[in-house]
């Protein structure tokens, strides 16, 4: 399913889609516009009138209000207000290389929120996992894949399930024997990973429900 789409008038340029949505991001965060500074040093501009004129376009396009006399004068439309707040429901995060020991979904982990509705899959999709390695290959899922993961604590034998191991997280294919659990890749070059499930730090952090590959 799309994102819903801005108003007509509205097309714009990668570069205002990504000032517009970080202007929407700053007022959910902290309840306040960026100043022209802020988007500045964000984006990498080298000048406030670089700024200045992304948010002239944005304002001529109807999306934005700017209020003169505040360095803070940026105001949405509520009619874009709502579209982006919709188009938030149709993203997902997409998690890369997890920092040792903190949570899957901590902030320094995300990479991006690509517009990708998590109830395309079944279950449905909590979060992207950028795929790194080839130990899973012949189950279809390569380097640089965004595996959809559906966020529980439990799974059965047989399902792809992501793993942590202490302060590691893994994506493999798991197999339950007693108190022995084995992650299994799908590549002969890979040897399975034998789980004490009385000893070993490890815990299910979800399970695969799709693969998207970005590159198609």
């Amino acid at each position: 399913m799309a994102s819903p789409p801005l108003p007509t008038q509205a097309l714009l340029t990668p570069r205002q889609t990504e000032i517009l949505e970080f202007i929407r991001n700053a007022l959910t965060e902290s309840g306040a516009p960026p100043t022209r500074d802020e988007i500045a040093r964000a984006f990498g501009f080298r000048s406030l009138n670089a700024a200045e004129q992304h948010l002239q376009a944005l304002q001529k396009k109807g999306l934005i209000e700017l209020v003169s006399g505040t360095s803070r004068g940026i105001r949405l439309k509520d009619s874009v207000r709502e579209l982006m707040a919709a188009a938030q429901q149709l993203t997902l995060p997409l998690v890369g290389k997890v920092a040792a020991g903190s949570p899957l979904l901590a902030q320094e982990n995300v990479l991006a929120t690509p517009a990708v509705d998590p109830g395309m899959f079944r279950p449905r999709a909590d979060y992207l996992l950028e795929v790194r390695g080839l130990s899973m290959r012949d189950a279809g899922i390569l380097e640089g894949d965004w595996l959809a993961v559906h966020k529980q604590a439990q799974a059965q034998s047989g399902q792809i399930v992501v793993a942590r191991l202490g302060d590691d997280v893994t994506v493999k294919r798991l197999k339950l024997k007693g108190a022995r659990a084995e992650l299994i890749a799908e590549n002969p070059d890979f040897a399975p990973i034998v789980v004490d499930l009385k000893r070993d730090p490890f815990a299910i952090e979800g399970i695969a429900v799709g693969v998207i590959r970005p590159s198609l």
